[in-house]
């Protein structure tokens, strides 16, 4: 942290705006965080303790469901406890922690739908050579490849949040902390920020759905190929 940062705390503003519905969203976001927690443990237990599920689908849906419960669990607990007192506040450490969990993680679920997008293509385009093409090994690559990368972009963008100077208002106009609300608040330039985040975006954002786009769009053609192929011989 820059020793001209004078902030040393966030308030999360979140909904303070509408006290009145603070019992019903805290309601609302326990259940869902909740149903999610639940959800994703149970798949992760069940892909774990079935062999028949040791598939490479399985196994991207396990890396996806242990992402989604960093993603919940970096941003609900704090948004709960916001609701249930009157300031909520985050530490500069605290919020720097929290956005880049949370920019880890979602930005592991994006790629790792691009990466399940190509393991359908490889099993329905090339069933005979899917075993071949899907390893175990080659997942493994693939999965960890998709950890280090958004831990990296995670790692790089936090590092640039963290140099900036903050010794203005502290007021996040969010229930979690981020990098647009927080490069509002900077006293410094924040040009870096930017074209780093802008080149985030447009490859998870645009560059990785082509990808997923691409993917499927040689499946369906596979399907209609094969649909094709079975009318001609009847």
């Amino acid at each position: 942290m820059s020793n001209h940062t004078a902030v040393t705390e966030f308030i999360l503003q979140g909904f303070s705006e509408h006290p009145e519905y603070h019992i019903f969203l805290f309601c609302c976001f326990l259940s869902l965080y909740c149903v999610a927690l639940t959800g994703n443990v149970l798949i992760i237990m069940a892909i774990s303790f079935n062999p028949g599920l040791h598939t490479p689908m399985y196994f991207f849906l396990l890396n996806l469901a242990t992402m989604d419960i960093i993603c919940t669990s970096s941003v609900i607990p704090k948004a709960l406890e916001g609701l249930m007192v009157e300031k909520s506040s985050i530490s500069f450490r605290g919020c720097m922690a929290q956005l880049y969990f949370l920019t880890w993680a979602a930005s592991s679920e994006l790629l790792l739908l691009s990466v399940m997008a190509y393991d359908r293509y490889a099993a329905i385009c090339h069933p005979l050579h899917y075993n071949t093409m899907m390893s175990k090994a080659f997942c493994s690559m693939l999965a960890a490849g998709v950890w280090v990368i958004c831990a990296f972009n995670s790692g790089m963008n936090t590092g640039l949040t963290v140099r900036l100077n903050f010794c203005g208002p502290n007021v996040i106009t969010h229930f979690f902390c981020e990098i647009p609300p927080l490069l509002r608040l900077s006293c410094s330039s924040t040009y870096v920020n930017n074209v780093m985040t802008t080149l985030a975006d447009a490859f998870y954002g645009i560059l990785n759905f082509l990808m997923t786009i691409v993917s499927y769009g040689f499946i369906i053609s596979s399907i209609l190929k094969m649909r094709t192929s079975e009318g001609k011989q009847k």
